[in-house]
């Protein structure tokens, strides 16, 4: 057997080489406290502690597979700005390549600005735009995209519907990494929900389901997600389903085989970026052809993990690891 303990599996990953693309962001956080409210309007007056900027989005993504031990390579857009000179900051100082991320004088770098204070959030301020790329930018990212894809172990497409991915793009993506035999982890919003046929997973949460099918699934009823997986199936036909249900776990799908993961008790700080830490383990998963029932339930445990952090952090590895040997993850499935 290739993998003989949990070890090896961690000690596997970095060998893999893996492309994120799709919509990236800049998490900004706004800290300071509140004691007391405008005399102009009633609303809290925030005396500003700290500022800080995170790399969100697929960027994420990024960070997670980077933090797993893996090597990402990002492709995606931003703009000609400030907020674009932080983020290619940000991404140099993480150690993550730059040359598969375009620069657009077309469009802003999308920013989400979370106003913070005693760990609640107050407000979210959103600058984007989530209009599809322009013909120049698009052919850019293409390019980028088929060169660097040849040299990967795994394909991670991100959608946040910000645009950078459309069913064209999605299709011609889809129809190289069959070609070169790469599997294809999909992280789907409402836009572009029913152009991922075909994918090696597809990866939605409740919100994005229920969105997705025009339905309202109640988490808590396996059978009825079941089902919902079957109608989505006769559409898209992936390989694998993952189903994420935030305090109810995880669904997971390949063909006959539908199991369920219950959640870990956890002290939840915060869901921001949860799926994406479970869609870089499972997409690491698939490279390695682990069976469905570790890599869903190791990206269970993982999600949760980095819900105990404040923000959008990747998953820390050595916790990831530790966990996992804790839960006895690797001895029902492998077997000797």
């Amino acid at each position: 057997m290739l993998h003989q303990t949990l070890a090896d599996i961690f000690t596997a990953f970095k060998n893999l080489k893996v492309l994120v693309v799709g919509d990236v962001m800049l998490d900004a956080y706004i800290n300071g406290a509140v004691d007391r409210i405008s005399p102009e309007a009633p609303v809290p007056i925030l005396n500003v502690k700290s500022r800080d900027q995170r790399l969100g989005g697929a960027a994420n993504v990024a960070l997670n597979i980077q933090s797993l031990g893996a090597i990402p390579i990002l492709c995606s857009v931003i703009g000609e700005d400030a907020a674009g000179n932080e983020f290619l900051g940000l991404m140099a100082s993480s150690g993550l390549r730059i040359d598969g991320i375009i620069r657009s004088t077309h469009r802003n770098t999308t920013q989400k600005n979370r106003v913070i204070s005693g760990g609640h959030h107050l407000l979210r301020i959103d600058e984007e735009e989530d209009h599809p790329l322009n013909k120049k930018d698009k052919r850019s990212l293409q390019r980028s995209v088929f060169e660097i894809i040849k040299g990967c172990h795994a394909i991670i497409m991100e959608d946040y519907d910000k645009g950078c991915l459309d069913q064209m793009f999605i299709s011609e993506i889809m129809k190289e990494a069959k070609r070169l035999k790469i599997p294809v982890a999909v992280d789907p919003k409402k836009r572009n929900f029913l152009h991922f046929k075909g994918a090696s997973l597809f990866k939605p949460n409740l919100k994005e389901l229920n969105e997705g099918l025009k339905v309202n699934i109640d988490p808590t009823q396996q059978s009825v997600i079941h089902k919902a997986i079957g109608l989505l199936d006769k559409q898209l036909s992936c390989q694998n389903y993952l189903i994420t249900l935030s305090e109810y776990g995880v669904f997971a799908s390949k063909g006959e085989q539908f199991i369920g993961h219950p959640a870990h008790l956890r002290s939840i700080a915060d869901v921001s970026g949860a799926g994406d830490t479970v869609i870089s383990i499972a997409a690491l998963g698939l490279a390695l052809d682990l069976p469905l029932a570790f890599w869903s339930e190791l990206a269970n445990l993982g999600g949760g993990i980095v819900c105990e952090h404040p923000g959008v952090v990747p998953i820390d590895a050595k916790q990831l690891f530790e966990e996992a040997l804790a839960h006895s993850l690797f001895e029902p499935f492998f077997k000797p």
